[in-house]
């Protein structure tokens, strides 16, 4: 019997990044939704809906499939920070985010439609800024690294000079929660997927 077939449903470099340093044989399909917060939706409900909703789209046509999906946000206070839409946007949010401490929350759906499978989590991380100059924000957001990066800073790139500290974990920071993604492997069965062999 051959392997399930896995596909991650995000065109994301980063999330492309830790499930190939994971070991996984993948293969992406972009799944272009509406990404807007709903009216009276929390953060939590947000990146659940999106991820399920991602996976949803890649997997109508992937039903003998794995499909992973995933959607992150960051939040300050009960407000949430996507992406920013342009430079001014993203010195806007790094203003409000330096010297404080917010939450980093990733949604992760797991499907394989012809088994009925529909597993979707949540997984939350803190992550606390230094105190930003103006001289700093500007700097980093010439540099273009905060456009479609959610709260506007990749912690695993030159946005970790912005960064104090963190609780939790760091690769849902970077958008993929590794915990939560080997919980779903081996309640499906790691067996039955497919692993590089350069990876071990």
């Amino acid at each position: 019997m051959g392997h399930v077939p896995v596909v991650l449903a995000s065109s994301s470099p980063r999330r492309r990044e830790i499930l190939y340093g994971l070991g996984l044989v993948f293969r992406v399909e972009h799944a272009d939704v509406d990404e807007s917060v709903l009216p009276g939706e929390s953060a939590r409900q947000t990146v659940v809906r999106l991820a399920a909703g991602k996976a949803a789209k890649v997997v109508a046509l992937n039903r003998d499939c794995v499909v992973i999906g995933a959607d992150t946000l960051v939040t300050l206070d009960g407000q949430v920070l996507g992406k920013p839409d342009d430079a001014p946007h993203a010195v806007e949010m790094l203003s409000l985010l330096g010297g404080r401490t917010h939450e980093v929350i990733t949604g992760v759906a797991f499907v394989k439609a012809d088994e009925g499978l529909e597993d979707v989590r949540c997984c939350v991380s803190t992550v606390t800024f230094r105190k930003l100059s103006r001289e700093m924000i500007g700097s980093y957001v010439a540099g273009g690294e905060p456009i479609g990066k959610a709260g506007a800073y990749a912690i695993q790139g030159a946005g970790n000079m912005l960064i104090e500290g963190y609780s939790g974990s760091y690769t849902n920071i970077v958008g993929l929660p590794v915990t939560e993604l080997l919980r779903f492997i081996v309640k499906f069965g790691a067996d039955r997927l497919e692993w590089r062999v350069d990876a071990f």
